[in-house]
């Protein structure tokens, strides 16, 4: 089965070779990807190495908590971050708790050998998910000790079904889990793995330290003035043609923030066509304009939706008609209600917001406005909303430092 596994991977390698001639993203990788030994040979040299993986952007957030707490543990310390994706290593590159950031290699037994040989890390750290086999089984032949942070699993991963059990026995050389709910640990421990602790989700953590820098935007309080304020962060375009369809019911109130997860030009001339009627500004033209004129208002630029959410009165986060939920805690943190999508089982934060009733899935714009009418007409609802949202976080507070109590380095 590894043999077969190693060979998907050197198809989709190649895969990504190919679409490299014509997708931005795929070039991006597979570019990257190349200047990943390059780079890690200059600054891995006599260093002592902690590894944290990270998918794309969501994980590393997730991620950077920990990284700030094991960075005043181990002063000494180079801490190397590992992307899969472009969306995450381009835009957190430069962060200022990354001492070396590139793209992670294919996960094939030779790609492995040879980062392993160079970076040599002390521990690592996977965020979330991203079970790559061969190197799990290469931190483990080398016996350094790896971690997952905020994993959860879900009965339909293969891991838990008969044809995937060869993998499943590669998740027992892990020296620990640390989920985010009870469900994961239960499954994990069904099929023999106890090194496992439910630790929550990181994230809670980071974004209330987010929250508690309370960072001033003037053109955000420019343009909101005294009307309440919707902020579509992550938005694609079915979670844009929602709002569209009940701004007219809402525009007297409110006015609107757009952050969509794309900026490309295409994807912002298309909110715009939206509301071709109505005065709308981007981030990009902001200069020299009166902002409190306009009523919606796109970002098209990143790094600002954690910090926009603060001056919201409403969220809604998109990806959760089609594309995967985004996420919804740098929203719930600052105790406003949240809406998003149907498809937002697989995230286990939304799941506890809509139990709860600080958050709200919704199918279409009807189911929105009509949300949106309560808050209206029922002040109390509203506030209660708010307070279940704020509550859900910080009750939830304290995940890295249950982590660290179980790393003994």
């Amino acid at each position: 089965m590894r043999l077969l596994y190693t060979f998907s991977i050197h198809l989709y390698n190649a895969a990504i070779a190919m679409a490299s001639l014509f997708n931005e993203k795929a070039r991006l990788l597979h570019r990257g990807r190349k200047s990943t030994f390059p780079l890690l040979k200059e600054k891995c040299a006599g260093k002592s190495v902690i590894w944290l993986h990270a998918a794309s952007l969501g994980e590393y957030e997730q991620g950077k908590p920990l990284i700030q707490k094991l960075k005043q543990r181990y002063p000494n310390a180079t801490f190397l971050v590992t992307f899969f994706s472009p969306s995450g290593y381009e835009v957190k590159k430069n962060d200022a708790d990354i001492d070396i950031a590139c793209y992670l290699p294919g996960d094939t037994p030779k790609r492995v050998r040879q980062f392993l040989d160079i970076v040599q890390p002390q521990m690592a750290f996977f965020v979330k998910y991203e079970y790559w086999y061969n190197f799990m089984k290469g931190l483990t032949d080398r016996k350094i000790p790896f971690y997952y942070l905020s994993a959860i699993f879900r009965p339909s991963q293969y891991f838990f079904k008969p044809y995937g059990k060869w993998f499943a026995r590669q998740l027992h050389d892990c020296t620990h889990f640390f989920v985010q709910n009870e469900e994961s640990q239960h499954l994990l421990q069904n099929i023999g793995i106890e090194n496992v602790t439910l630790t929550g989700d990181t994230r809670f953590d980071r974004v209330y330290a987010i929250a508690q820098q309370n960072e001033k935007l003037d053109f955000i309080e420019q343009f909101k003035g005294d009307k309440k304020l919707l902020v579509v962060g992550s938005s694609w375009q079915p979670d844009e043609k929602v709002v569209h369809q009940i701004y007219d019911f809402i525009k007297n109130d409110y006015k609107i923030v757009f952050a969509p997860h794309v900026i490309s030009k295409e994807h912002v001339n298309g909110i715009k066509s939206l509301f071709q009627e109505e005065k709308i500004v981007c981030f990009s033209e902001r200069s020299d304009q009166n902002l409190a004129e306009y009523n919606l208002f796109i970002i098209d630029t990143i790094g600002l939706l954690s910090r926009i959410y603060k001056y919201a009165d409403v969220a809604m986060v998109g990806g959760g008609f089609e594309t995967g939920l985004h996420n919804t805690l740098e929203a719930a943190v600052f105790g406003i209600p949240v809406f998003f999508g149907p498809q937002y089982a697989k995230f286990n934060e939304a799941v506890e917001l809509v139990r709860r009733q600080g958050g709200f899935s919704i199918h279409n714009a009807d189911e929105m406005r009509h949300v949106m009418e309560r808050f209206n007409s029922e002040p109390d609802f509203y506030q209660k909303t708010c307070q279940i949202c704020s509550d859900f976080v910080k009750e939830n507070l304290g995940s890295c430092d249950k982590i660290l109590a179980e790393i003994n380095f």
